[in-house]
Parts: C-alpha cells; structure tokens; sequence
C-alpha cells in the first residue's frame, strides 16, 4: 500500500513534496501505521477537483470506490467523509487488501491510513508519555504536581510570562518558607503568585568580584530576580509552566505550551549575571536558601567546562549538592555542552543526577530547491521570508575581493566547514550581506544557524556534494531557500545531541555520568519576548527536574538515591517508537551508556521501577574512603568524626545502579544491594547481557522478597578474556519478575598494562 510521506520515490502514486508540506503546516502530519489492520478509516486523496459541483464531486469518488467494494451500498457503508470543496478526496473505512487495490486506481492520488491525532503541545512531554489528559500516570496521580515546589538556579525569570499566570492554582503548599525579594523592576507583591511563589537574587559575590563595578544597564540586567539573559525564564517554563495555548516561535512549533508540572510551583534563585556568568559563592548561597525554604528538588542548568572538578570542593556546586541530598533534596544538573569528546561530563558527583541531551520525534526541515527542481530538505530554525530563486555560488570558489566587494549580495553561498578557517570565511561571506547561506558540515549541527541575519540551513556533505555537483555541471545554477516547516513523528530519529558531554567520569572513572538523558533539542519554551528555541543540557535538566519534583509527591519515603535509581532502571534504551538512539559524533554510532547514561527518561514507569538501588550517608562514606579523601575531610563534609577502614573499601563496591569497571585485569567480584519499593513476595532471576568479550556471572540466581526481606545483596564476578588493552565495551544486568525489569548499564574496559593512555 503507499502511504503519504514526506518525499517518496517508490511509486508513480506517493503525494509530491507540496502536498506533504500542507499536511505538516496544518498540524496533521501523518506518520506509517501497520498496512495489515482490517476495516481501518483511510483518507483517499485524489487531488484537485475536476467538478465545480459538490455533489458531482460526492458523485465521482463512489465511482472510484464502487468498483473496489462491488457495490453502490457498500460503497456509502464504507464512506465517512467527502472532502468536496478545496480538493477531492474522501475517508472510507477500508481492509488492508481494499486500500492496497484503490492505491492502484487511476484517479487515486495516495491513501493515508488513519491516525489519533491530538491537540500539539511543544511536543516534549508527548514524546515522553506525560500526558494530562490521561486517565493515570504520573501527572494525574500528583494533580499536574498542584504540590510540587522547584527550585531553580539561574539567570532569574520574567514574571509577566504566559506561563507564569497561576489561573486555577490552589494554595501555596503550607511548607514553603521562601520569600520573593523586591528590586530592580521586580515588584515582590506584584510579581510573585501562586505559581511563582519564590525569588530571590544574589550579588554579593558579584560586587566583590567586580569591586562594586557592576554595570547592570550596560550588561541589559536587572539588580534583581528578573532575568535579564532569558535562559531562567526558559528553564523555569519547561519545569513547571502553565499551559499556555497557542505558543509558537515564528509560526513553528506552534501548540500548546506547558511544563512537566503545569501546577507546580517555581522558586528562583538568580546566581548568574549577563554576559559575566555564574560566580559559584552565589550559586553555593542558593543552594543553602533552597535547603532553608524546603523546594522538593534543585535544578541546576549551569556548570563548568573541562577538567571537571573535584567532589568537595568547597566552592564548587557539588559541595553545597551533597547537604541537600543528605537533608532529601535531590540535585539535577546537566551534563555540559563541550560535547561529543570523551571525558567531558560536568557535575559528576555521584550524589547529583547528571542529565544528558537528545533530540526528540520533531525537526524543522528547510527546503532547498536547485534550479533542476530537486528539493533537499536541510535543518535549521529558518524564520525569514523565503529567498527566490538566485545564483548559487560555491565559498571555497570565491576570492577575498568578491567578498569585499560585496560581490556576492543577492546570492546564496554553499559554505563547506571542515576547519576553522572555513568557518571564518562563511563569516566574512555573511558580513558582505549575502541573501542566505547553506552549511555543509560532516556532523549536521543546526544551531550554527542560531543567530544569523540571513536565511540558513545545513546540510550533511552527502548533500553537500549533490549540491557541488549541480554548481559545477551548470551554467547558472540556482537555488532558492524557503521557511522552516515543522515535521512531527516518523521519520525523525532521536538521538544524543552533538553538544551534549560525554562520559566515563574523567575523576572518578567507576562512577558512571551521565545518569540519564533528556529531550534538549530545539525545545520552545517562555523567554522575555515570548516564545523561543533553545538547545543544550540546559533544556533536558528542567524536564528530569520536574519529574523528579512530581516524583517526590507519589513517593515521598523516596530518597534522591531511590529516585535517581528509578530514573535510570525504567529508562528507555531506544526512543519511544522502539527505534534505535544514535549518538551524533565525529562518526555516527549507537548510543551507549557514556553518552545517555541509562537511556532516555521514561516518566510513566519511574513510579514503579520494583527494585531501587539506594544509598545513604554510610554508602557515601564508602564512596569517599575509596576516592582518597582523608578522615578529616570527610568528617567535615558529613558533620561528625570519620575513619575510614584499612584497606580502604574498592569504589567498584559503591551502589550505583550501574556497574563501570574501568580497569579489569583478569577476574574481579563487585557487588550491589537492591531494595524492594514493590509488592511484598516478589521473586527476581538475572538476565544478563555480558559486554563484548567479558564474563559476567550473577550470584544468587534468585532474590526472593517476602514481609521480612526488603534488601537483598548479590555478587557479579567479571572475567575478561581480552588479551591486550582494551576500550569500554557495554552490556546490561537485569533483574526481572515478569512486571518489572529493573535494568541497569555494564561498562568495562580491560586493562593488561595498567596507567597505561
């Protein structure tokens, strides 16, 4: 059968390009369902009109379908719909076998199975499951998270956003003891509500840093919590915004926006400062207020770049991270943006739940069509008008007094970027005001579009060299550059962002990072001026805050340990289709563990994952002990006298839902303790995925627990039988009882040769 997507090149009967392009426009794409489901209503294209009449028109699509069904009865039976007056065309409830034989018809255009379509959001928390129209799941069971409270450490919000409003809000939940502070443009009785209940700002680092010299104008920033930058408020929205019909960026995206918790309650603490950043005396003195004022979690979108820092480093965020987590608060903090090398995960404590970025079932191609009338769709957030078609030149041809001479204007350049001084001639190229400019780089990267005064899209050098084929093969070749469309479902494959840090753990190579992944991708959310795109660690951070912030209200005997097990041991290891995750990189690969942790955030099972790895204080005392610090600064950091053991405890022991061996010569037994959170009397068997050339044996073969037994340890010996250094190859441990797979990631490396690069 064909089905209407957006380019095909298999049938003389697939829709062309311009009318796939109307279905996405008018929010009805429609993604491939399963061609063998019987009596299934398809819609029947046939194109334009060839009567002026109506009931012509009725007329000509029994004659189609009449002949197919053997009988004018069957045939108004099977008939739903008539489309009679913009086009032609008609829905019918049809077997698969009936749908395939009218696909062959004359007349027929193509034939679209059906699909449940529903009202567009910003798409995110579709992709994810989190619905609020559903009946159960985990926004219905905490009342859209009414009284959930998340803080957030930031660059401040702008209050009078949509997404702020506290229509249909109850009252402030009675354990909230924050307060909103007054200042620059910030009218504390005017501003804060019942959604933003709490905001607060910090400069005292920023003043003795600067000697008091802070110019809040000059920087476009308020001496206050109003945000300035806009990433606060874009954060703040994808936490907890209100729903807010309508949102779109230019047209794009457009639905309605929400939040993870649509009636949770946001407490800012502005830490960060224009074009100055985030000064880590603030950011620890926000965390110390979040503790005081009893938030439910801490999101923390900010972080530093590589190497990454130490533990407990009093100046740094996972020092104040680690009281929270000790008093029940957890810590969600993103993964960095250096990414795609190795090694360059941030916020790698392993009291924080470090989140990853991916993209999500939702793009925005740009078409680009040559003057032979081949479209390529590149990507990009393309906004301006569409360029005509104009003379396509090739950069790398282009002399330095063209360039100056503007001889360029008016045109579209094809720019390929394989190095740095590439790049800084596409520069020049948009400096001397050409029309638009199409990129052709190795690893697509859209945002390279981000901020333009031109019309851009990117291309891969696939494209890339169809195109210079077509420049150099013609006397004039042409291009023309048209808007962004926005394209949902299939065929748009997830997959970890470029950007997004990677691990293993540069300090602590055994303690996996990231530990979970979330969309981050062209994400739309609030900003001062409305509503705009943005990408990064920054964006994915909110969305597992949030969930973690309604997780608190089902499970409040939870502790951030419990909940970041959870988080990793139901998450998905393909995307929500089924489909593989890709790791976008130097060279394209499946997705591992060190690029999304356990998988990508799966909100509607993390409530009921079976079994939790927990941890409390004396897990973190192990973790310390084996990591080299002293007894003394471990007694500081936990607040009453600590020796450790001699010999100190192995870190491969600490009780991370993760097993990360990075140096195994020969044989090693590690071990791990597991914690009933559901049904007294469960029953649990290992299924094991050993990593390539490793051994893994699981020792007890079963885990009973009954009224008396909540924790069960077990044993994992890891044989290697690799002969020489290796790399990390990957695998998975799972315990099972046939309602719950509590899965958790294997990464081991051997190492024959020891401190060896």
């Amino acid at each position: 059968m064909r089905y209407c997507f957006l380019i095909s090149n298999t049938s003389s009967k697939a829709c062309p390009l311009v009318i796939s392009l109307v279905l996405i426009l008018n929010g009805v794409f429609i993604s491939a369902a399963q061609v063998n489901l019987l009596n299934k209503v398809h819609i029947v294209h046939l194109g334009a009109k060839k009567h002026d009449t109506p009931e012509l028109v009725t007329k000509s699509h029994y004659q189609v379908l009449e002949p197919i069904l053997g009988s004018k009865e069957a045939a108004q039976k099977s008939i739903v719909y008539n489309y009679r007056h913009g086009f032609s065309g008609f829905a019918a409830k049809l077997t698969a076998s009936q749908a395939k034989n009218l696909s062959a018809h004359p007349e027929v255009l193509c034939v679209i199975p059906s699909r449940t379509l529903r009202l567009k959001t910003t798409r995110t928390f579709d992709y994810l499951g989190l619905l609020p129209s559903s009946p159960k799941g985990l926004l219905h069971d905490t009342r859209l998270g009414s009284e959930a409270i998340i803080g957030i450490i930031d660059s401040g919000i702008w209050p009078e956003a949509e997404s702020f409003k506290d229509t249909g809000l109850g009252p402030i939940p009675q354990r909230w003891k924050g307060k909103c502070v007054s200042g620059d443009g910030f009218d504390a009785t005017k501003h804060c509500n019942k959604k933003l209940i709490g905001a607060e700002f910090y400069v005292d680092s920023l003043a003795a840093e600067t000697d008091g010299r802070y110019d809040f104008h000059a920087d476009n920033e308020y001496r206050s919590a109003r945000d300035g930058v806009g990433h606060g408020t874009h954060v703040s929205a994808i936490a907890a915004g209100s729903f807010v019909a309508n949102a779109s960026y230019k047209g794009l995206g457009g639905g309605a926006a929400r939040g993870v918790g649509p009636h949770a309650r946001i407490a800012m603490y502005k830490t960060c400062w224009g074009k100055l950043g985030c000064l880590t005396p603030d950011v620890l003195k926000a965390i110390d207020h979040s503790i005081r004022d009893g938030v439910d979690v801490i999101s923390i979108s900010i972080g530093a770049d590589a190497p990454a820092g130490f533990e407990i480093d009093t100046s740094d965020v996972s020092f104040g991270s680690f009281h929270a987590v000790m008093k029940g608060i957890p810590v969600v903090c993103s993964a960095g943006n250096e990414g795609p090398n190795a090694q360059t995960v941030d916020n790698i404590a392993p009291w924080i739940i470090t989140v990853a970025a991916t993209s999500m079932d939702r793009s925005f191609p740009v078409p680009i069509t040559l003057g032979n009338n081949i479209t390529i769709l590149g990507e990009g957030l393309n906004t301006f008008p569409e360029v005509g078609f104009t003379d396509l030149l090739l950069q790398a041809e282009l002399m330095e007094t063209s360039i100056a001479q503007g001889q360029i204007k008016g045109k579209i350049v094809l720019a390929f970027t394989p190095n740095n001084e590439a790049i800084q001639k596409a520069d020049r190229v948009l400096n001397a005001g050409c029309a638009g400019i199409i990129y052709a780089q190795s690893v697509v990267d859209p945002t390279i579009c981000s901020g333009l005064d031109v019309p851009c899209a990117v291309v891969d050098y696939e494209f890339g060299t169809d195109m210079l084929y077509y420049i150099e093969t013609t006397d004039v070749p042409l291009a023309k550059l048209s808007t962004s469309k926005t394209l949902v479902g299939r065929p748009v494959a997830s997959r970890v962002a470029r950007f997004s840090c990677r691990g293993p753990n540069s300090v602590s190579p055994a303690i996996l990072k990231p530990d979970i992944a979330a969309p981050g991708v062209n994400i739309l959310s609030a900003v001062p001026d409305g509503y705009k795109f943005m990408s990064g660690t920054s964006m994915s951070t909110p969305i597992v805050s949030g969930i973690v912030g309604l997780i608190r209200q089902t499970r409040p005997d939870w502790s951030p340990a419990a909940i970041r097990s959870a988080l990793v041991t139901t998450a998905w290891r393909t995307d929500p289709s089924g489909e593989p995750i890709y790791s976008e990189g130097a060279t394209r690969k499946l997705a591992d563990p060190f690029d999304y942790g356990g998988g990508l955030i799966n909100p509607e099972k993390v409530t009921d994952p079976g079994l939790v790895y927990d941890l409390g204080l004396d897990d973190y005392i192990h973790y310390l002990c084996s990591a080299d610090y002293s007894d003394n600064e471990i007694s500081q950091l936990i607040g009453k006298l600590n020796q450790c053991p001699s010999p100190r405890p192995s870190m491969l022991d600490f009780n991370m839902p993760s097993i990360t061996i990075p140096s195994l010569t020969g044989e090693v037994t590690v071990t791990r303790t597991v914690t009933n959170v559901g049904a007294a009397g469960s029953v649990y068997k290992p299924v094991v995925e050993p990593p390539f050339g490793i051994e893994l044996e699981v020792n007890p073969k079963t885990l009973v627990f009954d009224s008396n037994t909540t924790k069960n340890t077990f044993s994992v010996r890891v044989r290697s039988n690799h002969k020489v250094n290796g790399d990390f190859y990957f695998g998975s441990l799972c315990w099972t009882d046939g309602a719950h797979n509590v899965t958790i990631p294997v990464s081991i490396r051997t190492k024959i040769l020891r401190n060896y690069v």
